[in-house]
């Protein structure tokens, strides 16, 4: 097999990403670009659950405190938002944890803080 985990499903969120990023360029807040991206997933039809609450367990036990990336698209792909200069080891970890925790496969890094263009990282466990 030589294809990339949910291919299709990767690049339909990706086209979204650049989409918004051209209509709104970089420098605005995460949730400026939540808001929007909110949008576009729904006129791609792109099925997507907001900040989903996603269980932690310890030991085999469950936690109280849950966890909310800012998508889960397609119920398989994470796709986690941020607005900065520049990704750093920890957004990457806090990601990979995200993946981890939830028995998830793939995660998409998105930084709408960089010019000329969006960043996207394919992260995957």
């Amino acid at each position: 097999m030589t294809g990339l985990l949910f291919e299709n499903e990767a690049y339909a969120i990706r086209g979204a990403v650049f989409d918004v990023y051209r209509e709104m360029g970089c420098g605005f807040l995460e949730a400026v670009y939540q808001d929007c991206l909110e949008r576009e997933f729904l006129s791609r039809n792109i099925p997507f659950v907001m900040q989903p609450s996603l269980s932690l367990t310890y030991k085999g036990q469950l936690l109280p405190r849950t966890y909310a990336p800012d998508f889960l698209c397609y119920g398989q792909i994470i796709v986690e938002l941020k607005s900065v200069e520049c990704l750093v080891e920890q957004h990457r970890a806090q990601v990979l944890n995200y993946l981890r925790a939830s028995g998830l496969k793939l995660a998409l890094l998105v930084n709408f803080g960089t010019y000329p263009k969006a960043q996207i990282e394919r992260l995957v466990v």
